[in-house]
């Protein structure tokens, strides 16, 4: 009878082993997370409408009713990871969906090694410092450490944008696969990488100035883009050059040595 016993179960341990990850999903949790997933893509383009029109959006985009997809945002609303914009209806992503991110980030050490370079390049210049990575298409703001100057630009941590818009999509892009097969009829992204760093107003926002520079890790790869972020006005060219520019370099540096990167030498000389 044992013997028997210890068959069966065996024989259930390995069915259980020989099926796919989709046989067990739960597809109520799949359609939350595709609701999620959703309102942060539209967040990057930042949609217009009532509360009304943008429910019924989502619900023909997703294949939901309109009264689960409003229970859904109800659940996610409660527990913080939504956000309403009274005035508009607009949902988007809360606080405590970009924690569980954030934390992550701490627990791969991004954020824990980048951290205080920030603060100390923000000390140096006096102005927004962020960090970026890539997500696909896009580029995403992870971190903010703020100027004590009085005008300052709106936070942009959460917010997507298009790798092509803003520098630091464009610095990603640069140093790409893709980008560097580009470079020969991009003489732009050509330029970023030779250069290392990328200068660009408007990309951001209206009278926006943003200075971007890529960070690696420890296979050479871009981990991230760190940047200075303020209003034109107080970022003219002569000023980044001389000031700005050598402070955002040794800053990128900085994180890349904390991430295990290596520049390459020639000799004893480092490139």
């Amino acid at each position: 009878m044992r013997g028997r016993s210890t068959k069966a179960k065996t024989a259930v341990v390995h069915g259980h082993d020989d099926r796919s990850r989709s046989d067990y999903e739960i597809r109520s949790v799949t359609k939350a997370l595709d609701l999620l997933e959703a309102i942060c893509e539209d967040e990057a383009h930042e949609p217009g409408g009532d509360e009304e029109v943008r429910v019924t959006e989502l619900s023909k985009r997703l294949g939901m009713s309109k009264s689960a997809v409003f229970r859904l945002l109800a659940t996610f609303e409660n527990r913080g990871y939504v956000e309403r914009i009274a005035e508009t209806g607009i949902y988007r992503v809360g606080v405590n969906a970009f924690e569980v991110g954030r934390r992550l980030l701490l627990r791969m050490g991004l954020l824990r090694h980048a951290r205080p370079v920030m603060e100390e390049l923000c000390r140096q210049c006096n102005e927004a410092i962020y960090l970026a990575i890539r997500r696909g298409n896009e580029f995403l703001f992870i971190d903010l450490v703020e100027s004590a100057q009085q005008v300052k630009i709106a936070s942009l941590v959460g917010r997507r944008f298009p790798l092509a818009s803003a520098a630091p999509g464009q610095v990603m892009l640069a140093y790409s696969e893709a980008g560097s097969a580009e470079a020969g009829e991009d003489g732009g992204l050509s330029d970023i990488r030779a250069r290392g760093y990328c200068l660009e107003q408007g990309g951001l926002g209206d009278m926006v100035g943003c200075l971007a520079a890529p960070f690696f890790d420890q296979s050479g790869n871009v981990a991230g883009v760190i940047c200075v972020v303020g209003p034109t006005y107080r970022m003219p060219e002569a000023q980044v050059d001389s000031w700005f520019l050598p402070l955002l370099k040794n800053s990128s540096e900085a994180i890349s040595s904390k991430l295990g990167f290596l520049k390459p030498y020639a000799g004893n000389v480092r490139l």
